[in-house]
């Protein structure tokens, strides 16, 4: 490592800026935010101005509000007004698309979409300029002195859930200081294995709320941070040999697409500097996981956690190797039960919701919807949904989520089994099963398969797969091979989408 980059330093595409003058620059637009106090929306691709913008709300003592790009207009409005922004940091291709839509007393500020995302989205280089009439990002914070803030922060962003039911709700926190924040500093960089000297790159979305503790622990140990514009499997081997990378953070779409390399590209480039690998967001093939852990060792972490209750717990290898699914045991500090549908505790091995307790989060409440937040507590713990048990050693096993089980003829059907043995035929590049009505069952699993490229797979012979490792009606009647399974970039499938068709005649909600 450089002299220049001993106390960090971040990097997108060519440009380069040292962590203290990112600090700096930030430091400059909280003394802008600050003169307002309102949350500050990000509609922002992964770029420097995304961590200059969410650090600069800390400083400033207000929430940052990423938004997910790929989200409608009239869903962008319903953010910037349920949040009370006061500021939208955005990009200018993206700018143009919601420009009528922004609510009066927002005050715009617009960032030239840079080379390196414009390349990589296929932006035209007239749309990566600010239209006229806008403020830009780097001339307006450089006309204000700085706050005063000189550090990497730990404050709050409000992410707003993806809305399964209902319109999206933000996540509120309050800001942590002095040596509670110094506390939860050093545990997010112990969570995702940080140490000074670390290389790390930014693989996903920066809306999606992990990546954001993820940037700001790898801040706080003053390790150099790649910003990757999207996703790319060979790209980021090719980012791992060049920069040395010794940290990552994936999902199980990437891994999955990792391995899908031919082997002569895997093994083209040299992964000896990578340390430790995190990975979560969504459940993870067991076929998947393996598979990583025999091609890069004993190095890949899994863990389990929510928008709401932060990071739960963590498995290394050598614990999932041993037990097989597991999502590890709790942090310490945390508090994990299963709970029956009637409230009471469930002994290990039970099936139930999962409840946890918040540790040293501070609490949280909805955004204008603070009766929802105690809808989803129960003896001090909250949920999100989840289903899964504990075995006899405290060792947490997800099933699925609540509101995706299948209840056909009064039986629990849970996608993800499904889905995770259908992902052991080889030919199966990817798969959801959602419930879809039936007149004798009142709902039935549906599989929706994708094959490898250049491959093929009969819904025949998955079915033939299917019934030798499930009970038959865990089995799809239906199982559909479509070119593509849609899925965002953090990994997550719109299975609501995908299951309305099914359902819009019925009259019955899903």
């Amino acid at each position: 490592m450089s002299v220049s980059e001993s106390r960090g330093a971040v990097r997108s595409g060519r440009r380069r800026l040292a962590l203290p003058q990112l600090y700096e620059r930030a430091a400059r637009a909280a003394s802008g935010f600050a003169e307002t106090g309102g949350a500050v929306a990000l509609l922002l691709r992964n770029d420097i101005a995304f961590l200059e913008a969410a650090f600069a709300a800390s400083f400033a003592g207000t929430h940052s509000v990423p938004i997910n790009w790929h989200s409608k207009p009239g869903e962008i409005e319903h953010v910037l007004r349920d949040s009370g922004a006061t500021h939208l940091v955005v990009h200018a291709d993206l700018l143009r698309l919601i420009a009528a839509g922004i609510p009066s007393g927002v005050e715009v500020l617009c960032v030239p979409t840079p080379p390196e995302v414009r390349r990589a989205y296929g932006t035209a280089l007239d749309e990566a300029v600010p239209p006229p009439g806008y403020p830009v990002w780097d001339r307006w914070l450089r006309r204000r002195p700085p706050l005063g803030e000189r550090s990497a922060p730990a404050g709050w962003t409000m992410f707003y859930t993806s809305g399964t039911t209902g319109r999206p709700k933000g996540v509120r926190r309050e800001q942590l200081a002095g040596e509670a924040r110094e506390r939860f500093g050093r545990l997010t960089q112990e969570w995702f294995g940080f140490e000074p000297g670390s290389r790390t790159a930014i693989v996903g979305p920066l809306y999606h709320s992990v990546q954001i503790s993820y940037v700001t622990a790898a801040a706080r140990a003053r390790a150099v941070i790649h910003l990757l514009p999207r996703f790319d499997a060979e790209g980021l081997l090719r980012a791992v040999e060049r920069e040395r990378l010794t940290h990552l953070h994936l999902v199980p779409i990437m891994m999955r697409r990792l391995l899908e390399l031919p082997p002569a590209v895997r093994e083209r480039y040299d992964l000896s500097s990578l340390r430790f690998v995190v990975h979560g967001a969504a459940p993870c093939p067991p076929a998947i996981k393996r598979q990583l852990i025999e091609w890069w060792g004993p190095i890949v972490h899994e863990y389990y956690g929510t928008t709401e209750a932060g990071m739960v717990s963590r498995a290394s290898s050598e614990e999932w190797l041993r037990r097989e699914g597991t999502v590890g045991r709790p942090w310490p500090g945390r508090v994990v039960r299963i709970y029956d549908e009637a409230g009471r505790p469930l002994p290990p091995y039970a099936e139930g919701e999962v409840y946890v307790s918040l540790g040293a989060l501070p609490d949280f409440t909805y955004q204008n919807a603070e009766d929802e937040r105690a809808a989803i507590e129960r003896d001090g713990l909250i949920t999100n949904g989840d289903v899964g048990y504990l075995d006899e050693d405290g060792y947490l096993y997800l099933v699925d989520r609540k509101r995706d089980v299948i209840i056909s003829g009064g039986v629990n059907v849970y996608p993800a089994e499904i889905e995770a043995a259908a992902a052991e035929h080889p030919s199966v590049r990817d798969c959801v099963v959602f419930g879809v009505p039936d007149e004798e069952f009142g709902e039935v699993p549906l599989a929706v398969v994708e094959p490898r490229p250049g491959a093929t797979v009969s819904d025949e012979e998955l079915r033939a797969l299917l019934r030798g490792s499930l009970a038959s009606f865990k089995v799809p009647r239906t199982i559909e091979i479509r070119d593509g399974v849609p899925r965002d970039e953090s990994g997550k499938i719109a299975k609501r989408a995908l299951r309305e068709p099914y359902w819009a005649a019925t009259g019955r909600r899903i």
